[in-house]
Parts: structure tokens; sequence; C-alpha cells
């Protein structure tokens, strides 16, 4: 009798823990980032990578299937390497271009043109062709420091002389990025932040800076002049004092730890299909020391 029960008991727990452990188990690409390979990357190119001046970069630089990544020195990369042709930077461009198509698709919130003078919560947020900045963006994660901004473009985003993008109470896994149709450009001393993923071409106009993020053109060239980008800028803000706690330059986890709308109603359905049939198995089982207990007795 006593071991029967100790049995059954040891059933339950068997069942209890393995439904427990599908539910609340670890998912490995809860701490990838949507970039893959391409997080390394400070900056990459597809057709050229060039440079005029004294730009700092911070994290790898790469371009493909382009070959040229002019101008260093004068330009000067700390916290990574340049990438021969061939070597890292395709597959980066692949993980790119598959972050970008991702990210282009999400659900998102209309916004107008100018960005200048908003100050916005985490969301997905598009725009049905260019976005311009002038003045000063704010991004406040507010209560949800590990929260995701995207910005959907459909063609251009330009920013004026001396705009800013200031980031408020972000966490290590904060996430922004800049989805763009066509290409984008950065006016003169702009104070920029986030990852911005072009279609076409990415140009950085004298003095203009990423301190945290990355400069990613798909399909031609990142230009670039007396520029300092960071893709860690918790290692290295250029003693800007701006560290906004994106210790992966704004990279974040892996979107695909937050499921869609319907991917959700799927996992709950498994779920539930998975707690049944764990269900049934200890019934079974119970049934069967049931049994041997009755002949026993």
């Amino acid at each position: 009798m006593k071991r029967a029960s100790t049995l059954r008991r040891s059933a339950r727990l068997v069942a209890f823990v393995s439904f427990a452990a599908f539910l609340w188990g670890p998912s490995p690409a809860s701490a990838v980032s949507i970039l893959g390979s391409a997080q390394s990357f400070g900056v990459l190119g597809a057709s050229t990578v060039t440079n005029t001046g004294d730009t700092t970069i911070w994290g790898d630089v790469g371009v493909s299937p382009g070959t040229a990544v002019t101008g260093f020195p004068p330009g000067i990369v700390t916290g990574g390497t340049i990438h021969p042709p061939g070597t890292g930077a395709a597959q980066a461009q692949t993980d790119a271009r598959a972050a970008f198509d991702t990210l282009a698709v999400l659900s998102a919130t209309p916004l107008s043109a100018e960005l200048g003078g908003l100050t916005l919560a985490p969301g997905v947020y598009s725009f049905s062709s260019s976005a311009g900045l002038t003045g000063t963006l704010t991004l406040d994660f507010g209560d949800n420091p590990d929260g995701t901004f995207v910005f959907q473009i459909g063609t251009t985003l330009t920013t004026a002389s001396s705009s800013i993008v200031n980031v408020l109470n972000a966490g290590a896994n904060s996430t922004v990025y800049w989805v763009v149709g066509t290409s984008a450009t950065l006016g003169t001393d702009t104070d920029f932040a986030g990852n911005i993923l072009a279609d076409t071409s990415i140009t950085l106009t004298t003095g203009a800076s990423i301190l945290c993020g990355r400069a990613i053109a798909l399909d031609a060239a990142v230009t670039m002049d007396t520029n300092v980008i960071s893709s860690d800028c918790t290692a290295e803000d250029f003693d800007s004092g701006r560290t906004d706690s994106g210790s992966i330059g704004f990279s974040g986890g892996s979107l695909a730890a937050v499921p869609e709308p319907s991917s959700v109603l799927l996992l709950t359905a498994g779920l539930l299909g998975v707690g049944a049939t764990m269900r049934t198995r200890a019934h079974s089982l119970l049934s069967k020391l049931r049994r041997r207990e009755a002949r026993v007795a």
C-alpha cells in the first residue's frame, strides 16, 4: 500500500514537472539579437564603405558583395576590425536582410512625416513615405526598459543639422530600429540613436554621430565624414556621458521571443494539447497502479 501511494505521488510529480518545464523552460532565441552575425558590426555596407576625415567606429566594419572599404586611415576602428572582403560581411548582410524583412512587416501605428518635438513610448511606428527629424525626438522607455522601438519608413529618412534622438529610461536589452525603404541621411552634427537598416544607402554628413547603434546599408554604400559610431555605447560612448544603458547598441533580444497574436493562439492550443496528453498519461499510470494495488490487497 505504501509503495503504491508513493508511486501515485511520483506519477503526479512527473506529469506536473514535464508540463511546467514546457511552459517555463528557457527559450534560447530570447537571448539572441535579431541582427544575428550583423550585431558585431558598427558599419556594414553593400557596395562600398567610404570615409573622409577623423571618423571613429566602435565595432566591426565590413562590405559585401562589394570589396572597397576606404578612408581608414584617417578613420579608425576600435572594439572591432575591418573585415577583408568575403570574411564575415557576407553572412552579416544575409542576417541583416532577414532582420529588415522581419521588422518591415510588423503591425504598426502610422505617424506623420515629422518626428521633431515628439515624445514616444515603445512601439512600432510607420511612415507611408519619407520621415524627417528637425529638432529633438524623445524615445522614453518609461517603465519598460527592455522594450522595443521600430520605425518603418517607406522611402527616405533625413535629419536636419544638429537634430537629436534623445533616449530615456533604456535598459540593457532595449531595442531601437530604423527600417528605411530607400536611403538615410544624417545631417551635420546630428546626434542619433538606434540601428539604421537602409534598403539602399546611408550617408552621415560632417560631425553626425550614432552614439548607440549601427549603420547598415543593404544594397549600396555607407558614406561617412568625420563621424562617431558605437555599436556598444556602454563600452564606448566617446566621452558623451550618454550610455543609454544600451549595452548591445540598442539591438535588444530576439523579436521572435514576442509572438504575433496568431502565434499566441497556436501556442496556447499547443500547450493545452500537451497538458491534455500529460493528464492522459498520468491517469493511465494511476489506473495501472490502482489495479496493481487491488491485486496486492
